[in-house]
């Protein structure tokens, strides 16, 4: 009897443990619907805070808390038109916007005309 219950408890014990160590190894996916914008033309040329100079034709964008070189799909909830960017540089300042897109990107996307646009974010951090 006194090996038996030892051996159910081993059991038990090697169960719980494996539960708890299964899923906090994988990346967290993230998905938000915020308010965008996208670059001014004055600032080409610029350098980003992450030390590139910021062109208005590359697929990059500004986010004040996510790490650089973290990259983002932005989609537009209207068209379904989605597009990859990779994060460069901090801003905007503003407490209502989450996010700044570069010229190319505003266009792919189809918020170029708009100014500002709710789309949905998706990224994952490890």
């Amino acid at each position: 009897m006194k090996y038996f219950l030892i051996l159910s408890f081993c059991l038990v014990f090697t169960q719980v443990k494996a539960q708890q160590s299964g899923p906090s190894n994988q990346p967290e996916n993230i998905e938000k619907t915020v308010l965008a914008t996208y670059y001014h033309r004055k600032f080409e040329g610029r350098r980003t805070s992450s030390g590139v100079k910021y062109r208005a034709k590359q697929l990059t964008a500004a986010h004040r808390t996510l790490p650089m070189g973290t990259l983002i799909t932005v989609t537009n909830p209207d068209n379904g038109k989605s597009v990859i960017v990779k994060v460069n540089d901090r801003g905007p300042f503003s407490k209502k916007l989450a996010i700044d897109l570069s010229e190319s990107a505003a266009k792919q996307i189809g918020i170029y005309t708009k100014g500002v646009a709710s789309v949905n974010l998706s990224y994952t951090l490890e």
